[in-house]
């Protein structure tokens, strides 16, 4: 599949979207482009149990490759499967069991960086929602 072109904000954005679709919880994108050359952006969510945390993360894989061709370069967890990460280079996801979410605070971390409103994000990520593509 060829690897469409969308830039670092739409992705983080859709993937936003792809994660409220599946019921993440507490969905933040930060913007750290200025304060970090890891990424331009992170998008963090949380999941109720272990196996939700391993759906999310299934499912951002797979929307992403379906609608865009990416396939992340990195994909790391815990052992425990309590902490998923996805690196598509431009953004990094952050899917977190809720209880290692609040343990380990990225957004106080990362406080900083300058986050995106849920509203902003939404109406970006609209054309990709589930409800209006497949």
């Amino acid at each position: 599949m060829e690897e469409m072109k969308i830039d670092s904000h739409k992705l983080a954005c859709v993937i936003a979207q792809f994660l409220d679709d599946k019921l993440a919880k507490d969905i933040t994108i930060l913007n750290i482009s200025h304060v970090s050359s890891l990424a331009d952006y992170f998008v963090i969510a949380s999941g109720d149990s272990t196996p939700q945390v391993k759906a999310l993360m299934e499912t951002v894989k797979d929307k992403v490759k379906k609608n865009f061709g990416r396939l992340p370069s990195r994909s790391e967890n815990d052992t425990k499967n309590r902490w998923n990460l996805l690196d598509y280079g431009d953004v990094v996801v952050h899917i977190l069991h809720k209880e290692e979410r609040q343990t380990y605070a990225l957004e106080k971390f990362w406080s900083h960086a300058f986050s995106i409103l849920e509203d902003d994000w939404r109406a970006c990520a609209q054309e990709y929602s589930e409800y209006t593509k497949s």
